[in-house]
């Protein structure tokens, strides 16, 4: 649930992103005891995801689903499914916000040697409601977190522990941007999939793609184009491809052009409208560009992005840094994304230059 801060650098960045998110509309959610509120289940085998939680078997009627471009979580591998009640579908009307029906249910598990916690959405009458909920050490039950979340559960790597998030982290994620869903969208579920993705995962037989839901009528008013010519992300080499898709996932959801940080003038979500260089914002809004405030210590003439020039690329300098004023995104990992770092640098210093990176046409 890890989304980046605000466009601020060095110390400020923490305050600007919680003034820009404390400043936005808070929105109905069933965050804890409170009237008229209904209780989150104590236990995740009360949720729905399991037909029968002691075989650990998934209800049939929640649907596994792959994003082609998935969030960086500290290596964990990741499971995530959906759930529409009957005879309701997600409108796509507007292909880049798509608007659930009351009822969705999401959950995403997240395993290393074990299962450690799986996320829980609901949207109810009321708004989404989030819940965690933490794996005991030997799989036998997972049972709802404190709000406050758990600071320290599994070790990641010596002397680094996972951070189960508290409510309010899953609010500073999810409430960024256009929608709350996160991962489950037109460019995640396009079956002309990304093959650099950084940690991409295997497109299992069997799982659902944008095709495949709107035939089956679980998503409606997708306009034909995107159809009939499968979402994917324009750029001159794959590399780019890569690079614009990896920010997408793991930095668009706050960084847009709507939300609390959208004054802030960074735009590192692909639009489906997005037309080559000259119309991705991901791009337009970062090469040359530098931020209203300077990170301490950053070379003279660094810019979000420096075409040639990854010593002087702040959005790198920040994916590379855990320091936590710094580090990007901002919460849910401990360890820098190597694969990505080493992505992005590739991408700045040798295909920068030609066209802004992005395919012409």
């Amino acid at each position: 649930m890890s989304k980046p801060p605000g466009h601020r650098i060095g110390a400020l960045v923490l305050p600007l992103f919680t003034l820009a998110w404390l400043a936005a509309p808070a929105p109905a959610v069933l965050a804890g005891p409170r009237a008229g509120a209904r209780p989150r289940p104590e236990r995740l085998a009360d949720t729905g995801l399991y037909a029968d939680f002691a075989s650990r078997t998934v209800d049939p009627r929640n649907v596994e689903y792959s994003p082609q471009y998935p969030l960086w979580s500290d290596g964990a591998r990741k499971t995530r499914w959906i759930y529409l009640p009957p005879h309701t579908s997600v409108d796509a009307t507007d292909p880049d916000e798509w608007v659930f029906p009351v009822g969705t249910k999401l959950w995403k598990e997240f395993a290393w040697s074990r299962r450690v916690e799986t996320r829980y959405l609901e949207l109810t009458p009321a708004g989404w409601a989030y819940a965690t909920y933490v794996w005991a050490d030997d799989e036998s039950d997972a049972v709802l977190a404190p709000e406050r979340g758990v600071r320290s559960s599994y070790e990641v790597a010596p002397g680094l522990r996972h951070a189960v998030p508290s409510v309010q982290d899953c609010h500073a994620c999810h409430r960024g941007g256009r929608s709350e869903v996160l991962g489950f969208g037109a460019l995640q579920l396009s079956p002309d999939r990304d093959p650099m993705a950084p940690h991409a995962e295997p497109a299992a037989e069997g799982l659902p793609t944008l095709r495949t839901l709107a035939e089956r009528g679980l998503v409606r008013g997708l306009p034909r184009g995107l159809l009939d010519r499968a979402p994917r992300i324009a750029a001159a080499t794959p590399s780019g491809r890569a690079a614009l898709g990896y920010l997408h996932a793991n930095c668009g959801g706050c960084h847009d052009s709507v939300g609390p940080l959208a004054s802030l003038g960074l735009r590192l979500r692909h639009p489906l409208s997005a037309k080559g260089a000259r119309a991705e914002p991901a791009v337009a809004t970062t090469l040359g560009r530098e931020g209203r405030f300077r990170q301490a210590g950053a070379p003279e003439g660094s810019a979000w992005l420096r075409p040639g020039d990854p010593s002087r690329s702040t959005v790198l300098a920040r994916m590379a840094s855990r320091n936590p004023s710094t580090q990007m995104p901002p919460l849910g990992t401990r360890l820098v994304d190597e694969e990505a770092v080493a992505l992005l640098r590739r991408w700045i210093e040798h295909d920068l230059g030609t066209e802004n990176g992005a395919d012409p046409k």
